[in-house]
């Protein structure tokens, strides 16, 4: 008898547990959305809003430099150089897809920054691809690796 409502009750507990939902339920858009208040930001000549969504252990590279950038700290003299002087008519995000494994999401998109100028330059479309991994920490997410390439051949839209 003993025998039998110990099977229930481990029976119920993995049905409960089983049933659990996540307490923490994952919506991609999440990281899109932040991605997307950083590149308004960032087209108004404002690189704060990337700084704060990034991990201080990021991890950077682009078209623009020879080297990796390693952390916040070594970025942000980077970033700093577009405050007041980049201007971008509309950041267009192609295509964006968030693939999650636990506290890790990679979003990966191709962007067009139309009517981009620097410093009052002649304004043009830049085309990039995009990965940024983010980290879940202390509940936020937040870019720890960041990889952006100029688009070549020119992007078709989907």
């Amino acid at each position: 008898m003993f025998a039998m409502r110990a099977s229930a009750v481990v029976l119920l507990v993995i049905t409960v547990l089983g049933c659990r939902r996540d307490p923490d339920p994952f919506v991609p858009e999440t990281i899109i959305r932040l991605e997307r208040g950083a590149l308004e930001r960032w087209g108004k000549g404002d690189p704060d809003g990337y700084l704060s969504i990034m991990a201080p252990e990021i991890t950077y590279f682009d078209p623009t430099v020879s080297m990796r950038i390693d952390g916040r700290e070594m970025l942000k003299p980077f970033l700093e150089v577009v405050r007041g002087r980049l201007s971008i008519e509309q950041a267009e995000m192609i295509n964006p897809a968030v693939m999650r494994d636990g506290h890790v999401a990679v979003l990966t998109f191709n962007l067009i920054s139309r009517g981009a100028s620097l410093n009052g330059s002649p304004r043009r479309d830049v085309k990039w691809n995009s990965t940024e991994v983010y980290r879940q920490i202390d509940g936020n997410w937040k870019i720890v690796h960041s990889h952006w390439s100029y688009t070549t051949p020119p992007l078709a839209q989907p």
